[in-house]
């Protein structure tokens, strides 16, 4: 996947070089990100509420690896100077070599060049691109509480122009609920990656069409929820509801969750859309792609996955290359998620974007096999047959031609045996005129 996507390590280096008060700080170059080992990581571990740890190989000998690792380094000092300044909380932040195993990484958290999140009773990984802000800013996402209350209509305003997101709401009678407690108990199983939303206020509730002790499930770029059968729930009910529909029919490809999307594939496949929201096409086309969106729905295997090239601009020249299409204008495709083959909609830049049934007809075929980005392997492989075809037919012409010419050379050998006999004959008649003479 990392050969698609790419990593951005030099993503936040822009950010860094403002001069006014507004920007991303620049590094001050003191060092706080601490180098974890087994002597030292219990002494570091007690000194911090919260811990932000990277989990790398080391980088070796290797001059590219060994200056990527400081690119990475540096993002991490930049993200541990923002952290110091935050003072409701003490966070560290470590980096640590993967062959000097630290006993507290769990199992199933070996996976190298990750980044886990430790607090006071739960690991999280962050699965974002490795830049400073991206990094800050799902950490402040981690110290917020699970769940966010609801109680006036700015906040409910606020609620409602989230879009892009996986949320739930539910209306309680107060934070003494049983029934919001097993709610916010399901809430840290899925934070911060899903956003709990939570009302004690018979207006807001009746605002959001809520009833008591129910939850609203919300589906990205979806008008209208899906309301979550059989309240009261258990936390094991909610947590199930939510596991069984945590692929949403259009999602957004986002810096702090791209590599955990990506390796979310359906049958090895992504549809991918990609669309400049600032853009009137861009904006079009992804207007055109949400109705798509919105009545295909239930359809188990579809998952679209928007992508807004604004959101990535060091990755636009690498996929342009990989993919072979123009990204200044709306495209959509169908990639194989391992090798990035891949087959995309012929939209012509001169007219008009495709319409609804244009496009539901594509993904159609796209679900069906019909389109198939395997299908320039299976023409690959042909190509490679015809080719062996070809030399078996060469080799049986060359060999035609080597039995021809053994043919000729063995009536030559003949006519010269022949012509051999013919004058040991004539000899022979010859020597007996000459003897008929002497008698």
């Amino acid at each position: 996947i990392y050969s698609i996507l790419g990593k951005i390590l030099l993503s936040f280096v822009g950010l860094t070089l403002g001069k006014d008060s507004l920007d991303f700080p620049e590094y001050d170059g003191k060092d706080r990100v601490h180098d974890l080992n087994a002597k030292n990581y219990k002494s570091v571990m007690k000194k911090y509420d919260v811990m932000v740890v990277y989990y790398h190989d080391h980088p070796g000998s290797s001059r590219a690896a060994q200056r990527q690792f400081e690119i990475e380094e540096l993002a991490l000092e930049l993200a541990a100077q923002v952290l110091d300044e935050f003072d409701d909380e003490d966070i560290g932040v470590v980096h640590e070599v993967k062959h000097l195993k630290c006993l507290f990484v769990s199992p199933g958290l070996e996976e190298s060049d990750s980044i886990f999140i430790f607090t006071e009773d739960e690991v999280i990984e962050y699965d974002g691109e490795l830049a400073a802000d991206t990094l800050v800013e799902f950490i402040f996402d981690v110290l917020e509480d699970p769940v966010e209350i609801l109680d006036n209509s700015r906040e409910l305003k606020a609620f409602k122009s989230i879009e892009e997101d996986i949320k739930l709401v539910g209306y309680f009678k107060s934070h003494k609920s049983e029934h919001f407690e097993a709610f916010a108990d399901a809430a840290e199983e899925f934070h911060p990656h899903i956003t709990f939303y939570a009302t004690f206020n018979p207006k807001v509730a009746k605002s959001l069409d809520l009833k008591l002790n129910e939850v609203d499930f919300y589906e990205p770029f979806m008008d209208d929820p899906v309301v979550i059968p059989g309240k009261p729930y258990t936390e094991e009910e909610l947590m199930k509801f939510i596991e069984d529909n945590d692929r949403p029919t259009l999602r957004k490809l986002q810096p702090h969750n791209m590599y955990e999307i990506w390796e979310d594939d359906v049958d090895g496949e992504h549809i991918i859309a990609f669309a400049e929201e600032s853009d009137p096409d861009g904006f079009e086309f992804l207007e055109i792609l949400k109705e798509v969106a919105k009545d295909n729905t239930d359809h188990p295997d579809l998952s679209i996955l928007w992508i807004d090239p604004d959101d990535f601009p060091l990755l636009v020249p690498h996929w342009e290359k990989t993919f072979g299409i123009d990204l200044s204008s709306p495209q959509i495709g169908v990639v194989d998620a391992d090798d990035a083959d891949s087959v995309w909609m012929d939209i012509d830049d001169d007219d008009d974007m495709p319409t609804e049934d244009e496009l539901e007809d594509w993904i159609e075929d796209v679900l069906s096999g019909e389109i198939d980005p395997d299908d320039d392997d299976d023409d690959d492989d042909d190509d490679d047959d015809d080719d062996d075809d070809d030399d078996d037919d060469d080799d049986d012409d060359d060999d035609d031609d080597d039995d021809d010419d053994d043919d000729d050379d063995d009536d030559d050998d003949d006519d010269d045996d022949d012509d051999d006999d013919d004058d040991d004959d004539d000899d022979d008649d010859d020597d007996d005129d000459d003897d008929d003479d002497d008698y």
